[in-house]
């Protein structure tokens, strides 16, 4: 066997360590109406896939869509009307937020504490950071930057959610725009609000 073929069939065996979400194979979130309430079925299976605490993520959820709710038995319900797509971005932030390693973009990390400080330990590149906790920027400053159903804004896209929408922040707002690529500069009109997130379209 040359060398060439060599490398061929070592690069083949070389396990693929690249792809950031891609490794985490999320179920999409079931949202089911229940009266005044919405529950979200299966955040306690989404949990798990993340290797988190279904607690924690039920509250990251409940911050996201600026909601109160209940979590019990793998279930979590919430008050309000809000659909699969409105439950997936929150998970969305939550990945980006508390799984995805900053450095190597890889989801092999651990939720520790440091002194009180909630810290993300990567087991892949042995990165060590804080965790984020909210969004920063100060709450008057956000309050201007509000976002309104209806209305059109030209905005950056920052980063790319799970369905391969793009992402946009605008205050304390996390924007998600199909169509847009990270990168792009973009006028979008806002269809829809719940929480913190919001759902446009290309204007």
């Amino acid at each position: 066997m040359d060398y060439s073929s060599s490398l061929d069939r070592a690069m083949e065996e070389v396990p693929d360590i690249g792809g950031d979400q891609e490794r985490l194979d999320i179920p999409d979130p079931t949202a089911q109406k229940d009266g005044a309430f919405t529950r979200f079925t299966n955040l306690g299976e989404i949990a798990d896939v993340l290797s988190r605490e279904a607690e924690h993520v039920h509250r990251f959820v409940q911050r996201e869509l600026g909601t109160s709710g209940k979590f019990a038995d793998g279930r979590a319900r919430y008050n309000g009307s809000f659909s699969g797509t409105e439950f997936g971005a929150a998970i969305d932030a939550y990945v980006e937020e508390y799984v995805l390693c900053s450095e190597c973009g890889l989801p092999d990390t651990r939720l520790v504490r440091e002194d009180r400080t909630p810290m993300l330990r990567c087991d892949a590149c042995g990165a060590f950071r804080p965790v984020t906790k909210g969004r920063s920027g100060g709450q008057q400053q956000q309050q201007k930057e509000a976002v309104e159903e209806g209305k059109t804004y030209t905005v950056e896209i920052t980063g790319t959610g799970r369905k391969g929408d793009g992402v946009a922040e605008k205050g304390e707002y996390t924007i998600f725009v199909p169509g847009a690529e990270e990168g792009d500069v973009v006028e979008i009109y806002v269809e829809n609000i719940s929480g913190n997130l919001a759902f446009s379209r290309l204007a």
